[in-house]
């Protein structure tokens, strides 16, 4: 009995002493969840499909580091600039046709980057395929948000292991093809397979409903554990208007999934480039790195949910950023390319659950909106990670600029042990 109630103490509250539902409502949630991983499948298996093929559109394009790096802005860019807008049309057309939508988008647009001949070029395509990115990170994670609420189960890494396994498998075929396809013959094949898994699960998941969330659980005074703060208003407009203190609370999120979306967007658009120029590696090697570090993260998501369970979130996100700290700076510094490689592993299990504990917290603090907002400030990171790390390599070097992605994560350790000492009145432990 101590174990259980120690497992139920690390679950949010909405949460604790509650079943999985059974029946045709079950049934119906266990197939949107299904088709929700599909999704977050796929958005990682297009997007590390392009991350590989960068050091051969580098070449192409005739491009320095630095103004690579102001070209990969654009993923960025567009991603942020387009995030909050994404909320707002999850109010109006519902989060699963926007994810649909920007599936399709974000599809075609991965064919746009090998048919540029500049710097610039290649920026302005970026955009395009960053919007899609973005929009559908927003969607996709607002969906899960409510189908973990609804089957009262911390799932949320297992959403994002589906990211990464696609991820994985995505660079994974980069790697194999890289010899012997060009980017744009690569890259057309994955519009074509991510435009044929969005038209087959696209019409499953338009006609699932969206996840209803819970009632909220009373507690002893008789309020509602999720209830509203004082003078925050209540139904669909209180979502809209999170309090401050909620505000504060998914700004602080955000800047934890800031840290470690900087780690994240440097390792896939930096680490092929830094085991070829910085270690000799060949072109399938240095693609590899990237699948090193994707299935060391889906590894450490599909142990997510029994992570949160043992710790909670506030220790799981210090043990995550610790140990994407020291990961980085061994992948960094290390003068071997299997060094490198235990380094961008050890940094992909840190790293794991980290963004999806923030931004699945920011959901269930203010919705959609919270979703978007910490979505935001957590995309800033790539937006960030690009331009910073390309100029560190010319000034620099790039073992010195990779060595930030390791300060980020040692400072997203420390936000987070600092914000469970606020919340325990100055004295850490975990939730």
């Amino acid at each position: 009995m101590p174990t259980l109630n120690k497992i139920r103490a690390a679950l949010p509250r909405s949460l604790r002493g509650t079943t999985v539902p059974r029946g045709p409502a079950g049934a119906q949630l266990a197939r949107l969840r299904t088709v929700l991983t599909v999704f977050f499948a796929l958005d990682g298996f297009v997007f590390a499909g392009w991350v590989v093929r960068i050091p051969d559109i580098k070449d192409q394009t005739g491009a320095s580091p630095s103004a690579l790096g102001l070209a990969l802005l654009g993923v960025s860019a567009g991603g942020v600039a387009t995030m909050v807008l994404t909320g707002g049309l999850i109010r109006r057309y519902g989060a699963h046709a926007v994810t649909v939508g920007t599936a399709a988008l974000l599809s075609a647009g991965v064919v746009l980057p090998p048919l540029t001949r500049s710097a610039l070029a290649l920026g302005l395509v970026l955009v395009v395929f960053g919007a899609a990115f973005g929009s559908i990170s927003v969607a996709m994670n607002s969906a899960a948000v409510d189908l973990v609420a609804a089957l009262r189960r911390p799932v949320m890494p297992s959403f994002h292991a589906a990211f990464s396994l696609g991820g994985m498998l995505g660079a994974g075929l980069g790697a194999l093809v890289a010899g012997h396809l060009s980017p744009t013959r690569h890259l057309l094949l994955l519009a074509l397979l991510g435009l044929a898994v969005t038209a087959f699960a696209g019409p499953a998941l338009l006609a699932l409903p969206a996840a209803k969330r819970p009632p909220a659980p009373a507690v002893a005074d008789g309020s509602h554990a999720n209830a509203p703060e004082a003078g925050a208003g209540s139904g669909p407009a209180a979502a809209e208007r999170p309090a401050g203190r909620t505000r504060l609370l998914v700004a602080v999120l955000g800047l934890v999934a800031l840290c470690t979306a900087y780690g994240e967007g440097a390792m896939a658009d930096w680490s092929a480039l830094h085991l070829k120029e910085s270690l000799d590696a060949g072109p399938g090697l240095a693609a590899a790195g990237y699948s090193v570090f994707a299935l060391a993260m889906t590894a450490g998501r599909l142990s997510g949910t029994a992570l949160l369970l043992r710790l909670g979130q506030n220790r799981a996100l210090v043990a995550g950023g610790a140990t994407a700290c020291v990961g980085m700076l061994l992948g960094s510094f290390s003068p071997y390319v299997w060094g490198a490689l235990a380094g961008f592993a050890l940094t992909g299990l840190g790293l794991a659950n980290i963004f999806p504990i923030a931004i699945g917290r920011a959901g269930e603090l203010a919705g959609p909106n919270g979703v978007a907002a910490a979505s935001t400030l957590g995309y800033g990171g790539m937006l960030l990670g690009p331009p910073a790390i390309g100029f560190l390599a010319d000034w620099f070097s790039l073992r010195a600029a990779l060595s930030t992605v390791a300060l980020l994560a040692g400072a997203a350790a420390l936000i987070a042990y600092a914000m469970q000492a606020v919340q325990n009145g100055g004295r850490p432990r975990g939730t």
